[in-house]
């Protein structure tokens, strides 16, 4: 935590895959007054997917720490859920975020068409972020829809042209960055396990594409998120 605040970074939300990590992050928000959780099943697992899973997000929602459900959405790249599965999971948990008046925290991946077409659905007027962005072929659509766009350290990456580009047409005001810790470490931190300190970096790489000063964007940043997980900037 020193390491990180050194770095500047002053809140950060750990993300719930499933109850037992979920639990974990609300300890770890006990533990840290800088920390905040978000709690949810992941696409990955959602073939596990059961009523208790409703049960036990909406109470540890109770909790004042907990900004946001999620991560959850979609993921057809890697093989170990079924789509089906997944949709319901899915579908539940952005119910689960209106009902509980949370934003919902969206994992996608080699599933944009369906992911849209959900939240189109199922998330209508309600707060959108999507973590770790990747949908390059539909920045139109999320920005007229006013979703949150968050970038993590695959921006900073020689090859992820698209991504950059992305990141040069988002509004200011849905803009946010993360460090998907431990994955995703940005230059010139690749190939080391990621960590929130590391965020300064994408900050920076952020602010050189978009040609603006990096406190400005560390401030806009911060302010987004404070407004999305309804903390004081």
């Amino acid at each position: 935590m020193d390491e990180a605040l050194e770095a500047g970074v002053t809140r950060i939300v750990t993300i719930g895959c499933g109850e037992r990590s979920s639990m974990q992050a609300i300890e770890f928000c006990e533990q840290f007054e800088q920390v905040y959780a978000a709690i949810g099943v992941h696409p990955n697992d959602a073939d596990s997917w059961r009523r208790a899973d409703e049960e036990w997000i909406g109470e540890l929602a109770q909790h004042p720490k907990v900004v946001a459900i999620g991560e959850c959405g979609l993921d057809y790249f890697r093989d170990r859920a079924r789509p089906e599965s997944q949709h319901k999971a899915f579908i539940t948990q952005i119910g689960l975020a209106r009902e509980l008046e949370l934003p919902v925290m969206v994992h996608t991946r080699e599933a944009d068409d369906d992911t849209l077409a959900i939240l189109g659905r199922e998330a209508e007027g309600h707060p959108v972020i999507l973590h770790c962005f990747s949908m390059v072929n539909h920045v139109d659509e999320v920005v007229e829809r006013g979703y949150m766009t968050s970038f993590a350290g695959q921006l900073t990456y020689k090859s992820a042209t698209d991504l950059q580009e992305a990141a040069r047409r988002i509004p200011p005001e849905l803009l946010l960055v993360e460090t998907d810790a431990p994955y995703l470490a940005p230059v010139p931190r690749r190939g080391k396990p990621n960590r929130p300190a590391y965020v300064q970096f994408t900050v920076e790489f952020l602010a050189t594409l978009r040609d603006e000063d990096p406190d400005d964007i560390a401030k806009l940043t911060s302010d987004n998120a404070g407004r999305i997980f309804g903390w004081a900037a």
